[in-house]
């Protein structure tokens, strides 16, 4: 990299959401964008969040075992 910018750091979590340190600015499929200047994003890598495409923890649901 050049210059002093430090690079966005990206933290993928295995069944969970994608961490990215912010302020982000995210495109979607169909053009439209959603802001969020918190420090620290979660985007939803499981498609399952109502507030989509920012984690709402759906990833965390149990799945009933077979009895």
């Amino acid at each position: 990299m050049s210059g002093d910018k430090k690079p966005n750091a990206v933290r993928v979590i295995r069944g969970g959401p994608v961490l990215v340190s912010g302020p982000v600015d995210i495109e979607l499929p169909d053009g439209a964008r959603v802001q969020s200047d918190r420090f620290m994003v979660a985007v939803c890598a499981c498609g399952r969040s109502k507030n989509y495409p920012l984690c709402d923890t759906s990833h965390r649901k149990k799945r009933r075992r077979a009895t």
